[in-house]
């Protein structure tokens, strides 16, 4: 990714479709209202990367009393609502 280039406020009405077809290919773009950077125009994600069901197994320990009633009255009561 080279510099980022920059749009004033009108420029970037009207090359809006241009402006957003270079963020989808990677480039982030600044809109500025007289000369000074007001907005930044990056790519979105929407691909995030997960461990599958199970990925905690033998990692996460949870002792024998983790959904007892004392233990979630004390977590209510915590939050404050009562248990």
């Amino acid at each position: 990714m080279g510099a980022v280039e920059q749009y004033n406020i009108h420029e970037a009405k009207t090359q809006l479709s241009r402006i957003i077809e270079r963020v989808e290919q990677g480039d982030e773009i600044v809109i500025s209202r007289a000369g000074k950077p007001v907005a930044k125009v990056v790519p979105l994600t929407t691909h995030v990367e997960r461990a599958g069901r199970g990925s905690l197994k033998g990692v996460l320990v949870c002792s024998d009393d983790w959904d007892s009633p004392e233990t979630n009255a004390a977590i209510a009561d915590d939050f404050g609502i009562g248990g």
